[in-house]
């Protein structure tokens, strides 16, 4: 028995490694070099290039794909069909290759909602919140809330994914948060 599941209409390329408890369902592409976490769930059509990390206990909607110089660390949720990239100036004519490519960090806990786009280049920070349809083009403070396009900074968002009060309490878990350089941080 293996340790992790892929449907038989999925492609895997050799030298991948796929952590225990993984399930890649119907239609996946997971290209040479890939490593995927543990305890993944990867909906279907979703696309994996070369050499790209994706951390443990990451969920990834239908018809996503993540490009080469793409990462996602623990936790993250990558809503249907949001979109990576990773040349700021493609050409089909005048192809540049990996050398091109800009990393594309996604932080522990972040989620990306459905038809986001993300600009390569950028870092989104630890549980920050990208709405639905938002394009990314700067990088994004932890618990950020981001909203629009271009994306920006339209609230706070906790852990657990409420949106904070103005005070920076949630009023679902109790969390209280406070901001630091790198947007908020939890007061323990």
């Amino acid at each position: 028995m293996s340790e992790y599941f892929v449907h038989p209409t999925s492609v895997v390329d050799d030298g991948v490694i796929i952590g225990e408890g993984t399930k890649i369902w119907y239609f996946c592409h997971i290209q040479e070099g890939a490593r995927i976490g543990k305890k993944c769930s990867l909906g279907q059509n979703v696309n994996i290039s070369n050499n790209v990390k994706v951390g443990d206990g990451c969920k990834l909607q239908n018809n996503v794909s993540l490009y080469e110089g793409v990462e996602l660390e623990d936790d993250v949720f990558c809503g249907p069909s949001c979109v990576f990239t990773n040349d700021l100036t493609p050409r089909a004519k005048y192809p540049k290759g990996r050398a091109a490519y800009k990393k594309t960090l996604i932080k522990h806990g972040a989620s990306i909602g459905a038809n986001a786009t993300v600009v390569c280049g950028n870092t989104i920070g630890e549980w920050a919140m990208i709405a639905a349809g938002a394009v990314v083009t700067s990088n994004v403070p932890n618990h950020a809330l981001m909203m629009g396009v271009p994306a920006r900074v339209r609230g706070w968002v906790c852990e657990c994914g409420d949106v904070l009060s103005d005070d920076l309490v949630c009023n679902r878990c109790g969390r209280t948060y406070k901001e630091v350089p790198e947007g908020l941080e939890e007061v323990k």
